[in-house]
C-alpha cells in the first residue's frame, strides 16, 4: 500500500541543521527497509497559486488555497504493508522532523 505523510509547519524555525540530520537518517531507514518512494520539501505558501481552467476560465489566484498559519512544508511518499506500519512510520517521521504530520493512504 502507498501512503503520503505531509509535514505540517508554521514557518518558524524550519529545517534546523539538527533536524536535517534526523530527517536524513529517517530517509535512510525508509530506503533500507524498502519503504521509500519519494520525498520533498515545498516552498512557502506565499509562492502558491490556485489555478482553475475548468471551462477555459483561465483563473490564477496568485495565492494559496487556504490562508492559515499552518501549512504543508514537505512530504514523504512511502510504501507500507498496512495502515499500522504506515502509522508507525508517520510517528517516526514526526519525531525526525520535529513537526506534526498528516498521514493519508493513496488511492
Amino acid at each position: 500500500m502507498k501512503f503520503i505523510i505531509f509535514v505540517i509547519d508554521d514557518l518558524t524555525n524550519s529545517g534546523t541543521p539538527a533536524e536535517m540530520v534526523e530527517i536524513n537518517a529517517f530517509n535512510d531507514s525508509l530506503r533500507a527497509n524498502g519503504q521509500w518512494i519519494f520525498a520533498g520539501g515545498l516552498s512557502a505558501p506565499e509562492n502558491a497559486s490556485v489555478i482553475d481552467n475548468r471551462g477555459d476560465a483561465g483563473i490564477d489566484t496568485g495565492k494559496p488555497l487556504f490562508d492559515a498559519k499552518e501549512n504543508f512544508s514537505g512530504f514523504w511518499l512511502i510504501e507500507a504493508a498496512n495502515l499500522e506500519i504506515a502509522k508507525d512510520l508517520a510517528f517516526a517521521g514526526s519525531k525526525a522532523c520535529n513537526r506534526k504530520v498528516e498521514l493519508r493512504p493513496l488511492l
